[in-house]
């Protein structure tokens, strides 16, 4: 239970890689507060869940692109636990369209999930971390963050700002006890409404030279690395959880 008496807020934490995180973090003995954009069932599922590890758990509903709903999720959050002393952002979209068919609104819609919200948070939970000295903030690429892939243009231009950001909140607040890095994970074995989503998923085992897929308690577990006691020397680091594949 080395993170009792620690909150972490997890967006995107109701399901797949979200859900393991919320998990594996009270299962340390953190309170959680569990953020999902529309599926609330979910996320009191897996708040249930993480309160049979006797934690406190906060579901909070909203859009992590949009910053007047942070902030009102970030003040609900600080008035229940006085701090979030961990910060996951883990909620992403990943659309796929032509570069050239794409309106601004489908450019911005990307960037306001997939980077401006790591940036919404962070300034929001930073300075209780600050004031603390301790937190931790775990930011997520994926492999867009490596590789640029065609149709995902505004995928992977935000995720190499997450990457950017990392590394610059690293530099000015591993001074005060609060370090940041990013997760990027490869293929993940995860469940999705849209079924050609999981076809694509699965068809993805043969660029894996592991020759399987990730499971989510394996990003899960890296989480609970960085936020233990082991895990503080590591800052501004991006960590490539992938079975070895490379596109």
């Amino acid at each position: 239970m080395e993170l009792q008496g620690k909150t972490a807020f997890v967006s995107g934490g109701g399901k797949n890689i979200g859900k393991a995180i919320v998990l594996e973090l009270a299962a340390m003995g953190a309170n959680v507060v569990i953020n999902g954009a529309s599926d609330a069932a979910a996320c009191e599922a897996t708040a249930e869940e993480a309160r049979a590890h006797g934690v406190e758990a906060l579901v909070q509903m909203g859009d992590v692109g949009d910053s007047t709903a942070v902030a009102a999720m970030a003040e609900a959050a600080l008035a229940r636990f006085e701090a979030v002393d961990i910060l996951v952002n883990n909620a992403a979209v990943r659309p796929e369209k032509p570069f050239l068919d794409m309106t601004l609104d489908d450019w911005h819609s990307v960037l306001n999930i997939d980077l401006n919200a790591s940036f919404y948070t962070a300034r929001l939970f930073l300075p209780a971390m600050v004031a603390r000295g301790w937190g931790r903030i775990i930011n997520f690429a994926g492999m867009n963050a490596i590789h640029g892939y065609k149709g995902r243009a505004p995928v992977s231009v935000s995720k190499h700002g997450v990457w950017g950001l990392t590394k610059s909140l690293a530099k000015e607040f591993g001074p005060a006890g609060v370090t940041t890095n990013t997760i990027s994970p490869g293929p993940i074995d995860t469940r999705h409404a849209d079924e050609e989503m999981n076809h694509h998923i699965q068809s993805m085992v043969g660029r894996v030279p592991v020759g399987r897929l990730g499971l989510p308690e394996e990003i899960a577990g890296l989480c609970g690395y960085l936020c233990g006691a082991k895990g503080g020397f590591a800052n501004g680091q991006l960590f490539a959880i992938n079975g070895g594949a490379e596109t």
